[in-house]
């Protein structure tokens, strides 16, 4: 029987949303006050939220001002692609004659569902269905220890994608390339199906940059730092 997530797990986690999808800016500042107002906490609660948050290097204490939203940069998107340009590839031939094709089809069709909801929550749900779709090919590849790297890389993925195409007020299109990998799957071509996935992460690299530079253009700064509060 599953037990129920305590306090500190829901804060940990609905905050942590929140700073994934953007909603909190990379390099803004926040406070444990206004944290235990908009989510209404009590101290120990968010302060063990926080440490959580901490280890997973999505904010930053600074002494006498209280938290900063990890920031992101362009070597952090350089880094992230170069990761999954040589893991996903490998996982991907991995998993051939292993991966359910049926669920990754319905996974494909989960990243095209158009909602009546802002431009910020179809992002977010993409983005949890694309997760979903790389982190099913992962699985099947059977080694836990990359399926544990991709899904962290996966997670920091996803405020690239929130900073680029929420800003930008516009959805990723990759349709093609899950496509094309799902047809290499059924055919069982290991080769082509882990050029597909190389080619779909350089792609996705591109548009992802054409997205944040356009943001660094329009707004005059990558990384907008807010000293007033995130909630306001």
């Amino acid at each position: 029987m599953t037990q129920s997530l305590s306090l500190s797990d829901k804060a940990y986690l609905a905050i942590r949303r929140d700073i994934l999808t953007c909603q909190m800016m990379p390099g803004s500042l926040i406070t444990e006050s206004e944290l235990m107002a908009h989510y209404q906490l009590g101290k120990s609660t968010c302060r063990l939220a926080l440490a959580r948050l901490s280890h997973d290097f999505l904010v930053e204490s600074r002494p006498r001002k209280g938290y900063r939203i990890a920031p992101i940069t362009l070597q952090d998107v350089e880094e992230i692609f170069t990761l999954r340009a040589q893991l996903e590839p490998l996982a991907a031939r991995l998993a051939v004659g292993k991966v359910d094709i049926d669920l990754l089809k319905k996974l494909e069709a989960d990243c095209r569902v158009e909602l009546a909801a802002p431009l910020s929550t179809r992002i977010d749900v993409f983005m949890n269905a694309n997760k979903r779709f790389h982190l099913a090919i992962a699985e099947a590849a059977g080694n836990q220890h990359l399926l544990r790297t991709l899904s962290t890389l996966m997670d920091e993925m996803a405020r690239l994608v929130a900073l680029g195409f929420n800003v930008q007020r516009t959805k990723p299109e990759i349709r093609h390339d899950h496509n094309a990998m799902i047809q290499a799957f059924e055919e069982g071509d290991r080769k082509r199906v882990e050029t597909i996935a190389r080619k779909h992460i350089e792609t996705f690299q591109a548009m992802t940059l054409e997205k944040i530079y356009a943001t660094l253009a329009s707004d005059g700064t990558l990384l907008p730092i807010q000293h007033r509060s995130i909630f306001s």
